[in-house]
């Protein structure tokens, strides 16, 4: 064998190993799933049949995932009322052609000491551990969930859900939910995660930014990025949204926003997101994940459209209003 052709050939193998390396790197990051925590398998849905009101869609069978909802509930298409939750859900459509935008308020009252629940993909703590939030919200009994934070995608941030202190590496403004059923944003690095569990922190979310405070807009939000590593971009442009408020203690409202679908929804700049809780009356809201992440199930369906293309995208974990 002529050196050159050993050269070639010490060339080739190194670019392949050096090709090789990277790519595994890439999907140690962001696909290969990294499990850190096993949770306790989800409590199996009750036997109750449930009752409705209004339309009386539900009860007859034309609604789903009502196996586990208590025989005194009373429920719709689009309500639910319980001894623990009423909830409203409302579809809006405003504007028109390219400039028209679709999204859904969830008006949600928790009652008697019950308060907004969160569940993790798969039952499982760690990285890269997605599923879609419909499955998520069914195995947990969920009336209506949210998608999260996306948390997995991401090794920082301080992450609290139902009253578990899973990671505490403080970066962001996060938002902490309180078991007095109020809500507040807060800086991970000014405050301990030890003090957020003595206030009586149920869960915290680590993404952002926080939209409201006292009822106001935070800032203009010219330009905001969450993250600065690989896969993230500035998001405050016309994107799909999840957010979530606070009208007053145990009163949330949840919203999800469609987007990138043409004279459907384009979705919503930050500071429109902002807006909107204000009109909606809240004093304080925050920004959750978006973009394709954006969903939004109520008894057994999803009722916007992911991705604009009514196609859910895989997420790390969901809040949800358990039956």
């Amino acid at each position: 064998m002529s050196r050159r052709m050993r050269i070639t050939l010490a060339v080739t193998a190194f670019l392949v190993l050096s090709a090789g390396a990277v790519l595994y790197k890439l999907a140690d990051r962001y696909l290969i799933e990294h499990v850190e925590v096993v949770l306790p398998d989800a409590p199996a849905a009750s036997s109750g049949t449930g009752s409705s009101t209004g339309s009386n869609t539900a009860a007859s069978g034309t609604t789903s995932g009502t196996e586990g909802v208590s025989a005194k509930a009373q429920y719709d298409d689009w309500h639910y009322s319980s001894d623990q939750s009423e909830i409203a859900i409302q579809k809006v459509e405003t504007g028109s052609g390219s400039e028209k935008i679709t999204y859904f308020v969830a008006d949600v009252t928790m009652k008697n000491g019950a308060v907004l629940q969160t569940a993790l993909a798969k039952n499982e703590f760690g990285r890269n551990i997605t599923e879609n939030t419909s499955a998520i919200a069914a195995d947990h009994n969920a009336v209506l969930a949210i998608n999260g934070d996306y948390y997995g995608f991401r090794s920082d941030g301080v992450i609290i859900r139902n009253g578990v202190l899973y990671r505490d590496e403080p970066t962001r403004e996060g938002l902490a939910l309180f078991q007095d059923g109020t809500m507040e944003a807060y800086d991970e690095q000014s405050v301990r995660s030890s003090e957020l569990l003595a206030q009586g922190v149920t869960n915290t979310f680590s993404f952002g930014p926080a939209l409201l405070k006292n009822g106001q807009p935070t800032s203009d939000f010219e330009h905001v990025e969450i993250d600065t590593n690989f896969g993230n971009r500035s998001i405050q442009s016309a994107n799909p949204r999840t957010g979530i408020g606070i009208i007053s203690p145990n009163h949330y409202v949840l919203v999800v926003v469609d987007g990138r679908a043409d004279n459907y929804s384009r979705g919503m700049t930050l500071a429109e997101f902002a807006d909107l809780f204000q009109q909606l009356g809240c004093t304080d809201a925050y920004n959750l994940d978006g973009g394709g992440s954006s969903t939004m199930y109520f008894m057994g369906r999803v009722v916007n459209n992911p991705q604009g293309r009514d196609r859910e995208r895989g997420v790390s974990d969901i809040v949800y209003v358990g039956a």
